[in-house]
């Protein structure tokens, strides 16, 4: 099976990058994942559902770690990915 994962991390500061920022998308794009796209109102990444979970358990253990107090995520099936 294969997932994407959507996620943004809080609070937000529009001048700088926030720690917890940095390090969620430090780890999405360390993770063995697809088709990652990182931006300063969201992230995404593909993957396999082990790779796309493992990441996520990282992110937000790392993320709330470094100052996280808001993590959104949103998990979706793609369609036609292998069983």
């Amino acid at each position: 099976m294969r997932l994407r994962v959507e996620f943004t991390t809080e609070p937000f500061d529009l001048d700088e990058a926030p720690t917890h920022a940095v390090v969620a998308r430090e780890v999405i794009q360390a993770a063995e994942l697809d088709a990652v796209d990182v931006g300063p109102f969201g992230n995404t990444a593909e993957g396999g559902a082990d790779q796309v979970l493992t990441a996520v358990d990282s992110l937000l253990r790392r993320a709330l770690a470094a100052g996280a107090t808001r993590v959104s995520l949103q998990v979706n099936v793609i369609e036609g990915g292998a069983p």
